[in-house]
């Protein structure tokens, strides 16, 4: 049986590797408990403006004001907060077709189908209503779907999503750091 420390997870790491390589310059983001070692890295690293919003729903305007800057955004949001974007990344997103790369956190993923989270189950329905593709994203091997999903993003000048399937899990355990 494999114990939580065998299993693969996402590093904070990754995700940073996966930013720098993607030229990122500016992570929207609502800060929480949950993602606070990549926050602390983020914060490090001299390429990256870190901007922290009251609510999610203001990301998407952060990061449109961000591209017509010239410069590469990605919001940083859970499957939640992406509910209650809606309107703005209907409306700023989707509308105006602008190359927002979003990751969200999935909570109440369960890749084994034992969800009882119902935010788990509306997550991947709305991003297909809204023809938003997606990249899911559990553990460091899928790093690479990352730059994926900018390189899909600037392709299509749509926003993409990343899904992180681990919610995030790997990155205040012991030893992580």
């Amino acid at each position: 049986m494999t114990t939580h420390a065998q299993q693969a997870v996402l590093s904070p790491e990754t995700m940073v590797r996966e930013f720098k390589k993607s030229g990122v310059t500016h992570i929207v983001t609502l800060p929480d408990s949950e993602t606070n070692y990549l926050y602390e890295l983020m914060i490090r690293e001299p390429s990256f403006t870190v901007v922290p919003v009251a609510r999610e729903g203001e990301t998407m305007a952060i990061a449109a004001g961000v591209l017509i800057g010239g410069k590469t955004p990605v919001c940083l949001i859970q499957n939640t907060g992406m509910f209650e974007s809606g309107d703005s990344i209907r409306g700023i997103a989707i509308d105006v077709g602008l190359p927002i790369v979003m990751v969200i956190g999935y909570r109440g993923y369960d890749r084994h189908g034992e969800t009882v989270d119902t935010a788990a189950h509306f997550t991947e329905p709305i991003l297909h209503t809204w023809g938003i593709k997606f990249y899911l994203v559990e553990t460091d091997e899928d790093g690479p779907r990352i730059s994926k999903a900018f390189e899909e993003a600037k392709r299509t000048s749509k926003p993409v999503a990343i899904l992180v399937g681990d919610e995030y899990h790997g990155f205040n355990r012991p030893g992580a750091r």
